[in-house]
């Protein structure tokens, strides 16, 4: 709608949940709605929107306290009910207020949006991420996607994926990578109360990843790391890897520690909370992923805010993360020699990507492509092409 026309248009969010539990997908939700947020407040947003929360019970107080947005929330219900309760009231919340647009924030409520289309004619888009995506079985699902007026995927990955799987058009599909609080994280000295908590030297070269330990996250990479280590080791032998994360497979690594003879070089830092995870990143001197199921990895773009030389997996989102190898390394993360000789050659400091040990460098350009600015343009300009911002 233009700007000053006086007449809002109505907008229906449906999202699995935004508070109670904070995942990358919970993150990125939240940044659309604080980018929407600040717009409304700059009278530069004139959508009226209705967030359906599944999981959630309700919001603090302080947050998304603004007029232009209403809440509705099934996370009181049993957990076996809360997909039929949701389904529910979403359909009967659009029949009553037939809303201009939907906004699916994940994959799974794709069909019961398909469905509202096909009665009433109402157009929804699709937020896309990764693994949700990729290999979709579900006929559902796929048929709801060639109906959307438009797909949403955090990353080109994502997007080429569904183009070769699902023979969606490339038109259909628009790109909203995924932002970060810069602020939180800046380029510092390795933080002394680190090296004392883990026994490690001022000068002592680190490698670092953070991530999650489930058995389903096991593609971050974490395993190839460890299984290059007694390479990396011959060459640097007083190199330590630090893996921050907790998780149910924490048992299994550590049984992978031991059967390596890694004991003395690998600390397992588990739960390590906000407050601290930017010192992580500065303890380290090279933060490496090699992973091959991330739909993009905002981990990839905090440790390049600290300046940190990075290193990614060639398959998956963190090409876009990366910026095809412009900002940091793409390796094959099934290549253990690969990954190896790479991290190698970065902490000799003999990598052949010179912006690698230019920090400030590596901070401005993260913040210039992936910054909440940034961020908050390219959600602006997705809504604005719509007839949604037309009077």
């Amino acid at each position: 709608m233009a700007a000053g026309s006086g007449e809002k248009h109505l907008i229906h969010f449906w999202v699995p949940n935004l508070f109670e539990f904070k995942g990358g997908i919970q993150v990125y939700l939240c940044d659309i709605l604080l980018s929407i947020e600040q717009l409304y407040n700059q009278n530069n947003f004139f959508l009226d929107i209705v967030i359906i929360d599944k999981l959630d019970v309700g919001k603090p107080v302080s947050i998304f306290d603004v007029s232009c947005f209403s809440f509705i929330f099934t996370g009181k219900f049993p957990k076996s009910l809360q997909t039929l309760v949701f389904s529910l009231k979403a359909l009967a919340i659009a029949f009553t207020h037939r809303p201009n647009l939907i906004l699916c924030g994940h994959l799974n409520f794709a069909p019961v949006a398909y469905f509202l289309y096909r009665l009433l004619g109402i157009p929804y888009w699709v937020w896309v991420y990764g693994v949700d995506a990729w290999n979709i079985k579900n006929s559902l699902q796929c048929r709801a996607l060639h109906a959307a007026e438009k797909v949403i995927s955090i990353s080109g990955c994502t997007r080429d994926r569904l183009v070769q799987e699902q023979g969606l058009s490339l038109s259909k599909i628009s790109l909203l990578p995924v932002t970060f609080n810069v602020n939180r994280f800046q380029i510092q000295p390795k933080p002394s109360y680190l090296l004392d908590r883990h026994c490690l030297g001022a000068g002592q070269p680190v490698i670092l990843t953070v991530a999650r330990l489930a058995g389903q996250a096991r593609h971050k990479g974490y395993d190839q790391i460890l299984r290059t280590l007694p390479e990396i080791r011959r060459k640097i032998p007083d190199v330590h890897y630090v893996l921050v994360g907790k998780g149910c497979d924490k048992s299994r690594i550590e049984n992978l520690i031991h059967a390596l003879q890694l004991d003395d070089c690998v600390t397992l830092a588990g739960f390590v909370p906000d407050k601290e995870i930017c010192d992580y990143y500065n303890l380290c001197d090279v933060f490496a992923m090699p992973s091959k199921g991330e739909g993009f990895g905002i981990v990839y773009l905090e440790s390049l805010a600290c300046g940190k030389p990075t290193v990614g997996g060639n398959q998956d989102g963190a090409v876009d993360a990366l910026c095809n190898g412009e900002l940091g390394v793409l390796v094959d993360p099934d290549d253990l020699a690969e990954i190896a000789s790479t991290l190698v050659e970065i902490l000799q400091g003999k990598s052949p990507h010179p912006i690698l040990y230019r920090p400030k460098v590596l901070r401005q350009r993260v913040e210039a492509i992936y910054g909440f600015e940034k961020f908050q343009a390219n959600w602006l300009n997705l809504i604005e092409k719509s007839n949604l911002m037309s009077s």
